[in-house]
């Protein structure tokens, strides 16, 4: 049963497609790579996948692990339960600023607690060794009494994604969550998303910028130019020449100033690349 299945989805806004009859599918404990240059389709594809936006009625349906999320842009009755399953990481953290680090992340239990404790903010023991466990993991529980807003952006990415693992969260959709920082946060957080994958199993999907990271860290990329798949296969490919090929001049977005990619091991991938690339016919 795929992660994520997502049929013939179009978007408009207006008379502008913001995609075009996208279909892809991922399957449990894959990291995947969305790319695409600017106004490519990747965040909207993502809000899609998240719950968070509606096809634009054409015969389209998305099911997150087997389950109907939307169908002809309308969402389904499970779609609130679907979304306890997945954890989104936004660009700009998404969290409460004037609030402590262990406060933010505890909200990823909302969705499994009864709303009354959510309203008064009252979390059990257990669900905050949870909380600082997920900390751990990603490196800041030194942080946890400290506001949110003290911390770096690298940091602050980091315990968004705690969050996801205190919800419980069983597919984590990360949106463009490296694009603000430096390149050695952005290498970490990266390196954060593999170890989930492959240590927990949790499917993850990340749109990026730079096609730099995922060639590194993401066996599968799929590739989005003007609403539509151009490209679904290993990153392996997307070498500079394929990337011109498919977005002529645009390709220079994807592609890092030289220096500005710190050269480190490779992360493992967490699951083998498939065996012949193909290019999308659009």
């Amino acid at each position: 049963m795929p992660a994520v299945t997502v049929e013939r989805l179009t978007k408009r806004y207006g008379k502008k497609h913001a995609l075009s009859g996208v279909s892809l599918t991922i399957e449990p404990g894959e990291m995947v790579a969305l790319i695409g240059a600017s106004g490519s389709g990747k965040s909207t594809l993502i809000r899609h996948v998240a719950g968070l936006e509606r096809g634009t009625g054409e015969p389209c349906r998305i099911e997150v692990f087997g389950r109907r999320l939307q169908e002809r842009g309308r969402l389904s009755r499970e779609a609130r339960s679907i979304r306890r399953d997945v954890g989104v990481v936004f660009q700009q953290f998404n969290l409460v600023g004037r609030l402590p680090v262990m406060t933010n992340v505890l909200v990823g239990a909302l969705g499994r607690i009864p709303g009354w404790r959510g309203t008064l903010g009252w979390f059990s023991d257990a669900e905050k060794g949870t909380a600082v466990r997920a900390l751990t993991r990603v490196g800041i529980a030194e942080t946890a009494r400290q506001r949110s807003s003290t911390l770096s952006g690298g940091q602050q990415q980091r315990a968004a994604i705690a969050r996801a693992l205190v919800q419980g969260a069983k597919l984590l959709l990360a949106d463009e969550p490296i694009a603000s920082l430096d390149p050695a946060s952005a290498k970490r957080v990266m390196e954060i998303l593999v170890e989930i994958c492959r240590h927990d199993g949790i499917t993850v999907m990340v749109s990026l910028h730079q096609v730099e990271y995922a060639r590194r860290y993401c066996p599968r990329t799929i590739a989005l130019r003007d609403g539509v798949v151009a490209y679904d296969g290993p990153s392996s490919a997307l070498t500079p020449a394929f990337l011109r090929e498919l977005y002529g001049e645009a390709s220079e977005q994807l592609i890092l100033p030289e220096g500005d990619f710190v050269d480190l091991p490779a992360a493992r991938p967490a699951r083998p690349q498939r065996a012949e690339p193909a290019l999308a016919t659009v």
